[in-house]
């Protein structure tokens, strides 16, 4: 969008309801306006779409959809989004915040320290922890979308917008994807879908750049940033001290490897003691200028400074300041200051004598008009306290209660709500320490309340001699350190013992609150042997192999009619059972097939008789000895004697 349309939509009227009064923020893909909403009587930020989106029917389609789910978002860190339109051009209308943006106070040199941006960082990830829980990624976290109103509260911005952009059928300016990518993600670089761990990512950049006001891995491409970033984990520098640890893991190049937002803002709360809070200074907000419209950084908000009603003589330079809507638009639009007939009485009458033909008959006196105009300001300034005036609420003492009740309850009656979280051994955690303001107190709706609730027990160190213990040696060293046993998973290992300790669980940190329960894994001894198929082969090597596979062998011969001697016939475990690693196992072999006894009964019969019956029981005759027309009278071997099947026997006959 050019400066001269940007310029051209002040006093446009949106959805017959938005009066668009002074650009305060410019995007690549929108300009965001100071708006006066003429039904409820209220300042609301509007943010309209470029042109290039406007004709993107893809995108207004996803818009839409995003806007809705969006606008379901109910949390005290995450901008209310109250309507959305689209005639001639696509808007979205959120809530006001007048604070400014963690961005401009970056610009603006103010840096933050450790207990400030712990304060930051642990809003951002709470919200951003509710939010994924509902199913939203909002894949663009950087500090332009991260807002204040003026009393200090960290607001998150365009939730759904991200998507939607990444989705539509257009592009970018050249070169305006960079502001993003400084903070973009390892995984987007190799195309890898994201989820809630890519806003942690992004998140921990933000937290790094907000105290050394230094960005790691930034290149001076798009490419060159997210190609430094594959496959190498963030640098911590030491001016991040006790975070350093949350944010290391925030930096993991590998998502699967990163806390989730909930985790996240627990391991920044276990940094300990980062000293007292000191109120954030806020940038506050000011007007662009007409030749600051065009997009300098890709969907930064330039929030204006407080806005109030002043001349707009030549020399102001810091752009239009009004407070009433009404005046503003009529003094603004036509680039003249409001003019007022009363203050010259005489102009009024020649102006009223001209509208009726007729010359004025007598003057009336400066004293009277401004007597009057002074009544009718009263009366206009009584009618307005009682019509417009904000309903106010006395409020009661929260404390000793659970914050969600509370919250709800401070809700529904039009207040924000803030959650300050300290430790506590007596105290149980979520019920409400104290509240700011305190009980008794007359608030008008909108204003915050502050409560402080308790966190529980604060954080113990979690012993790091556990590997190597036994369970019930574990858990007495978790009790002594405030802790207790949690779920203990088992995973195989080849060195040590079944039940020993092998490591904590995954996403326990080295510090945790007190009374955490603590995972652990143990050990299940090695894994178990799967018993290869060993039938039909030669029992030298099925003994080589079991013996590679830890297995001790128990060799058992029999006779087989079918497999041949010293080949194996089969094993105990059977072949696809397992075997636990050190056992033995029992191999069948084969010693060929079962011996023959030579027959008694062949004595005293013919050489044919006697050979007949020998062959029928898998023998030869290989000759006979004596005279071959006499009964045989023994045989060599001698009869009864066991031969193997097959052998050759010599008829013997009497001389």
């Amino acid at each position: 969008m050019s400066n001269a349309r940007g310029a051209d939509r002040i006093g446009q009227v949106l959805g017959g309801r938005y009066r668009l009064l002074a650009p305060i923020g410019t995007g690549a893909s929108a300009t965001v306006y100071l708006a006066d909403d003429v039904v409820l009587r209220r300042r609301v930020a509007v943010k309209v779409l470029h042109d290039a989106l406007a004709s993107d029917a893809s995108f207004l389609k996803r818009f839409q959809a995003e806007a809705r789910s969006a606008a379901a978002l109910n949390h005290p860190h995450i901008m209310a989004v109250h309507d959305w339109g689209q005639g001639e051009v696509p808007y979205l209308v959120t809530e006001l915040l007048d604070g400014g943006s963690l961005r401009a106070m970056l610009d603006a040199g103010n840096f933050l320290d450790l207990a400030q941006v712990r304060h930051v960082g642990v809003d951002t990830a709470r919200a951003l922890d509710y939010a994924h829980r509902r199913g939203f990624v909002h894949r663009d976290i950087k500090p332009a979308n991260l807002l204040f109103d003026d009393e200090g509260t960290l607001r998150i911005a365009d939730f759904g917008l991200a998507r939607a952009l990444a989705e539509a059928a257009w592009t970018e300016p050249a070169g305006a994807i960079l502001g993003t990518a400084r903070y973009a993600l390892p995984e987007q670089a190799q195309g890898v879908s994201l989820d809630g761990r890519s806003d942690v990512y992004s998140l921990g950049l933000v937290i790094i750049e907000s105290i050394t006001g230094r960005l790691p891995f930034t290149a001076d491409t798009t490419l060159g940033t997210l190609m430094a970033r594959v496959d190498r984990d963030v640098p911590v520098p030491d001016e991040l001290g006790a975070l350093a640890p949350a944010l290391r893991a925030a930096g993991v190049s590998n998502p699967a490897n990163r806390p989730d937002a909930g985790e996240f803002a627990t391991m920044l709360m276990a940094a300990g003691d980062l000293g007292s809070f000191a109120p954030l200074r806020l940038a506050g907000t000011v007007a662009l200028q007409p030749d600051q419209l065009d997009p300098r950084e890709p969907t930064t908000i330039y929030v204006p400074e407080q806005i109030v009603l002043g001349t707009t003589g030549s020399g102001s330079t810091n752009g239009p300041r009004f407070a009433d809507p009404t005046i503003a638009s009529e003094s603004l639009f036509d680039g003249q200051p409001p003019t007022r007939a009363v203050d010259r009485p005489e102009a009024a009458m020649v102006a009223a004598s001209a509208r009726s033909g007729s010359e004025p008959r007598r003057r009336i006196s400066a004293k009277v008009v401004a007597s009057v105009i002074a009544l009718l300001v009263v009366l206009g300034a009584a009618a307005g306290f009682f019509l417009l005036r904000t309903p106010s609420h006395t409020l009661a003492d929260y404390t000793s209660m659970t914050a969600s009740v509370v919250r709800s309850e401070l809700e529904s009656k039009g207040f924000k709500v803030v959650e300050d979280g300290i430790y506590s051994e007596t105290i149980a955690v979520e019920t409400v320490i104290s509240q700011d303001p305190v009980a008794g107190t007359s608030l008008a709706e909108g204003k915050t309340v502050t409560l402080t609730v308790s966190l529980g027990p604060p954080p113990v160190p979690v012993p790091s001699n556990l590997p190597g213990k036994t369970i019930d040696q574990a858990s007495a060293a978790l009790v002594a350190a405030g802790l207790k046993l949690g779920v203990v998973t088992d995973a195989f290992d080849e060195t040590v013992a079944k039940g020993i300790v092998l490591s904590l669980a995954d996403g326990v940190a080295a510090e945790m609150p007190k009374g955490s329960a603590i995972g652990l894994v143990t050990s299940a001894g090695p894994m178990p042997r799967t018993i290869p198929n060993f039938a039909g082969k030669p029992i030298v090597d099925v003994t080589a192999q079991l013996d590679a596979l830890g297995l001790k062998v128990t060799r058992v011969d029999e006779y087989s009619d079918t497999v041949a001697e010293n080949v194996v016939i089969s094993t105990s475990p059977a072949a696809g059972q397992n075997a636990a690693k050190g056992s033995t196992v029992t191999v069948t072999v084969s010693k060929g097939k079962r011996p023959v006894t030579i027959p008694a009964s062949i004595v005293g019969k013919t050489i044919a008789d006697a050979s007949a019956q020998l062959t029928a029981l898998g023998l030869t005759v290989s000759g006979v000895t004596g005279n071959p027309t006499k009964n045989v009278t023994g045989t060599t071997p001698a009869v009864g004697t066991q031969v193997k099947a097959g052998s050759a026997v010599a008829l013997v006959t009497s001389p």
